[in-house]
């Protein structure tokens, strides 16, 4: 995750251990005070889309995921990581059309 800030990093390393535990209330929480520090940063957003994705908050993944890919610049495969995201979401929520327009659109990513 590039960041030059501890602070994120330290909040990125809690989320992630969190997550692992189960904890994805916290988590998330960690992740959202980590992107008031870095609003920018696409990764973070994208780690913050994993976790509602463990939540079964299908909305906020496809929003949050978007959002990352507004931020990502030219990182192709974290843009392609991020519609993967969406795809997974959508197909939860049953629109498998949507599912796979987002994995055309993660394949052009290439």
């Amino acid at each position: 995750m590039p960041t030059g800030n501890a602070a994120v990093a330290s909040l990125v390393a809690s989320a992630r251990a969190d997550a692992a535990a189960g904890r994805l209330v916290q988590a998330a929480s960690s992740l959202e005070r980590a992107l008031r520090i870095e609003p920018r940063n696409p990764h973070l957003w994208q780690e913050l889309a994993r976790v509602r994705m463990k939540q079964g908050d299908y909305a906020q993944v496809e929003s949050v995921a978007a959002r990352s890919n507004s931020w990502a610049g030219g990182d192709n495969r974290l843009r392609a990581e991020n519609w993967r995201l969406i795809a997974q979401a959508r197909e939860a929520r049953g629109d498998a059309a949507g599912a796979r327009a987002a994995l055309e659109a993660a394949d052009r990513q290439r």
